[in-house]
């Protein structure tokens, strides 16, 4: 059986000076260390515009937690707003990641961050140089600004920043509904929810349960 995809290049591109001019906005906030220390080396720094707190300085991705909620920040970015929510489905955090020159991230994996499991994760670069690779697989990867990318992160994936300036990115993580199915399968993922043996969905269903929100209760719904 053919494997999905590791990543998608989505065809629709968004302005990537409108986003800039936003971000000035954003940078004058203190922007807090990414959480995750033992997976960085140099800075890589976050700002929430969705958050389980509603605070900006909340950067957490919280699966098992009810309730996301925009912060004051995405009120004074309207156009990455428009971004946000031209993805018709619900959202956990959103927030843009600052990876600065000479940084790295390690190689990791990040459970459950994948299509197939009901969560994925969207990159859109605002700032970027010709010195920031994205290694996804055995796959070496240079994203543009302005364009929007699916990333399976449940794959070992890695950033490297070898230019002199910032590289920094919208993330969304959204929940699979049947809008994303649509769009995903118009960009070349196969959604077949019976793939799945007894045992992987008996499996996926546990995890679920353990996380006891809204959305896993939906998806295990679905899976049923």
């Amino acid at each position: 059986m053919n494997k999905q995809p590791l990543h998608i290049k989505f065809s629709h591109n968004y302005d990537a000076l409108r986003m800039q001019e936003e971000l000035n906005s954003c940078l004058k906030h203190e922007w807090p260390l990414h959480f995750k220390t033992s997976d960085f080396e140099g800075s890589w720094k976050s700002i929430a515009l969705r958050s389980a707190s509603g605070a900006m300085n909340d950067i957490l991705a919280h699966p098992e937690i009810n309730g996301y909620q925009d912060t004051p920040l995405l009120a004074k970015t309207p156009y990455i707003k428009s971004i946000i929510d031209s993805w018709k489905c619900d959202k956990e955090a959103v927030r843009l990641l600052s990876l600065a020159p000479g940084s790295r991230i390690k190689p990791h994996k990040d459970y459950g961050c994948a299509y197939k499991s009901g969560f994925f994760r969207i990159h859109v670069p605002l700032l970027t140089n010709e010195g920031v690779y994205f290694t996804i697989g055995d796959e070496r990867l240079q994203l543009q600004e302005g364009e929007c990318w699916y990333m399976d992160f449940s794959a070992t994936h890695s950033v490297m920043n070898e230019g002199r300036s910032d590289r920094v990115h919208l993330i969304i993580d959204g929940i699979r509904n049947s809008w994303t199915d649509e769009l995903f399968e118009q960009h070349g993922y196969r959604i077949n929810d019976r793939q799945y043996d007894d045992n992987t969905k008996a499996g996926m269903i546990a995890e679920l349960e353990r996380m006891d929100t809204d959305v896993a209760r939906a998806i295990i719904a679905n899976l049923k």
